[in-house]
């Protein structure tokens, strides 16, 4: 369809930030340029663990600067992470990794650092190998974000997710509720931090049952178009052979099931509206949610795994600008479709084309359709 160029029609979309440790400077690339361009209005934001961390960034910044105070508490959180990072790296490279050719965040071999670190993690739990809970994103937090300010902003919904240890479920707090303990419950990871603790309940990393869980957009903002930012590659064209490419690939498929289960709902309950299968009573109660996929799966699959702990601001300030051409290129591409249609194939780019799921609308799909139905008065 043909493009146009007005620069001040406005588009309003919700946001869906996966997490994955530093590269999440990627997320804060596309967020970047969307806040530069101008263009797009944010309702919701729903986040995980390093998308938290971008979410509230992002929204702190817009509440006290709008789109330009959003972008520098971007650049600032950032900054502080990397210079943090020079002071306590939890993977220093050894003196001489930097003269072997197959070091580095774009290869896909790790640090030998990075091994001795997994490998203590896999032996001793942080209750053993960290009992004072040293965690440095805690300061860095702090030092960049008031959270009593936050809890005030009224310019974006926020929608944090952490994963409940006890019973396994997901947790999701919303603007008002958001504290230091509940961004960095949402960020815990069990292998190297203790369970954080918020209202004296215990929980971890929410990429576990929510990477990030899309439904509270559904049920708490007025716009159906919802732009997910991914960070963990949906694809990989090769098998892998080494014991940590396994254990990576096993964790991504792991942090992408719960966006998956919701893309699936969304996808049964489309074909539901599309083909007028809903009875005229509840028709009113479910919304066309359109789907928009900002990715770089070849950028995220050339990355090693123990950039994801990587906190050199080179680095980071590159997959910033890898973000920014990605998101630059998909507003070119689709600025103008969304409000009107889906940007993504979900059957062709998330699920299985194959698996005939509307065969039998009265059968096991059919109770996946209350996580998009709308709440009635």
């Amino acid at each position: 369809m043909p493009k146009h160029n007005d620069k001040k029609e406005q588009k309003t979309v919700n946001l869906a930030l996966q997490g994955g440790g530093a590269h999440g400077a990627f997320t804060w690339g596309v967020l970047d340029k969307l806040l530069e361009d101008g263009r797009i209005n944010i309702d919701g934001i729903c986040a995980t663990s390093a998308g938290t961390m971008n979410a509230c960034a992002m929204a702190w910044g817009m509440h006290k600067g709008g789109n330009d105070g959003a972008r520098q508490a971007l650049h600032d959180f950032w900054k502080n992470i990397s210079d943090a990072g020079q002071k306590a790296n939890p993977i220093p490279k050894m003196p001489w990794e930097k003269f072997m050719p197959q070091s580095g965040w774009m290869k896909t071999d790790d640090t030998l650092s990075f091994f001795l670190l997994d490998s203590m993690t896999r032996l001793f739990s942080p209750y053993q190998l960290n009992p004072f809970d040293f965690n440095p994103l805690r300061d860095v937090l702090e030092e960049t974000i008031n959270f009593d300010e936050l809890r005030e902003c009224d310019c974006v919904k926020l929608f944090i997710s952490a994963t409940h240890v006890h019973s396994g479920k997901v947790r999701v707090f919303d603007t008002q509720e958001i504290d230091l303990d509940v961004v960095m419950a949402s960020a815990c990871l069990p292998y190297m931090f203790k369970a954080v603790e918020v209202d004296g309940e215990d929980y971890w990393d929410g990429g576990y049952m929510g990477n990030p869980a899309l439904f509270p957009l559904f049920y708490e903002t007025d716009t159906r178009d919802v732009m997910i930012v991914h960070i963990n590659p949906m694809e990989r064209n090769e098998t892998p052979e080494s014991a940590h490419d396994i254990t990576n690939r096993i964790n991504e498929i792991s942090f992408n099931s719960s966006l998956l289960k919701e893309l699936r709902a969304i996808a049964f309950v489309k074909k539901l509206i599309e083909n007028d299968m809903l009875k005229d009573k509840h028709k009113d109660d479910f919304t066309d949610i359109l789907v928009h996929s900002v990715r770089s799966d070849e950028v995220m699959t050339s990355l090693s795994v123990s950039s994801k702990f990587s906190s050199e601001w080179d680095f980071l300030t590159d997959l910033r600008d890898k973000g920014r051409n990605t998101m630059t290129a998909w507003l070119e591409e689709n600025y103008y479709d969304i409000g009107i249609r889906d940007t993504v194939d979900l059957h062709g780019e998330f699920l299985n084309s194959n698996t005939k799921i509307f065969e039998n609308h009265h059968g096991d799909h059919k109770h996946k359709t209350h996580e998009i139905k709308r709440k009635t008065a």
